[in-house]
């Protein structure tokens, strides 16, 4: 379950932050606070803490000002969130360099930027961002997303189509091995001694001779490794799938 949603705050103002942002005040703030500074400190907060912990008093107490310094520059929380989010999507500065030769290479790094993203920023996964704010570094990585598709013969639907089917497959590996990771922050078992609790259990449903193709499964099938395996392995796949589709298209 998210515990925080995108576009939940002033929309007008979150917008006009993110595109415009705002000259510090001569008055109040400690000298060197920015916008810029507020919102780093945010998300190195809720990097750490999970988006739970992020309130305007705690990016304060980690600024080392007081909570009334920052709603100089920022109104609240909900529009803090809107701009940690566009924050984190800015495109890494050579992304144009590592443009792939052809649109697939070029999703290739579109969905390996969004899981590594995700990776980066665990507490993205606790946000709702079903009505996302359309900021400058969010619209770049669309952009750079939808230029992979140019040339190919698709409709605009057709093209938001195989990038959100994208998006959700890497997104969706990309919480599997978050939550994995959290599960094993702070347990009272280690990740060896939880299989081997099961230990007992599965030597009886091995024995019952019922689940033949799970126990015949090799044993380095669940590894550390296997995640990355996973990712480029599906993400091949499904690029196959967008390969014979807009095959198809042009032989139509």
């Amino acid at each position: 379950m998210t515990s925080a949603h995108s576009g939940r705050g002033d929309i007008s103002r979150s917008l006009e932050l993110m595109w415009r942002g705002r000259e510090p005040s001569t008055r109040g703030p400690k000298p060197g606070l920015t916008l810029e500074r507020i919102v780093e400190a945010a998300v190195k907060l809720a990097d750490r803490y999970g988006i739970a912990a992020l309130s305007m008093r705690n990016v304060a107490a980690a600024l080392g000002v007081g909570t009334m310094s920052l709603y100089r520059y920022v109104p609240g929380k909900s529009e803090l969130i809107d701009l940690m989010l566009d924050h984190v999507e800015a495109p890494s500065p050579d992304l144009e360099e590592r443009r792939g030769r052809d649109w697939r290479a070029t999703l290739e790094i579109v969905g390996e930027g969004t899981y590594q993203l995700h990776l980066r920023h665990p507490w993205l996964l606790q946000v709702n961002r079903a009505r996302p704010l359309l900021g400058p570094n969010a619209l770049a990585n669309f952009e750079f997303a939808l230029s992979a598709l140019d040339g190919l013969g698709l409709t605009s639907r057709e093209k938001i189509g195989l990038i959100t089917t994208l998006d959700a497959y890497v997104s969706g590996l990309a919480r599997q091995h978050v939550l994995g990771a959290q599960a094993n922050e702070g347990a009272e078992l280690t990740q060896e001694e939880f299989w081997a609790a099961q230990g007992p259990v599965m030597k009886l449903a091995l024995a019952s001779g019922a689940y033949p193709r799970v126990f015949a499964l090799d044993d380095d099938t669940f590894t550390e490794e296997s995640a990355e395996y996973t990712l480029r392995f599906g993400l091949a796949l499904l690029l196959d799938g967008f390969e014979a589709f807009i095959t198809s298209k042009r032989g139509a």
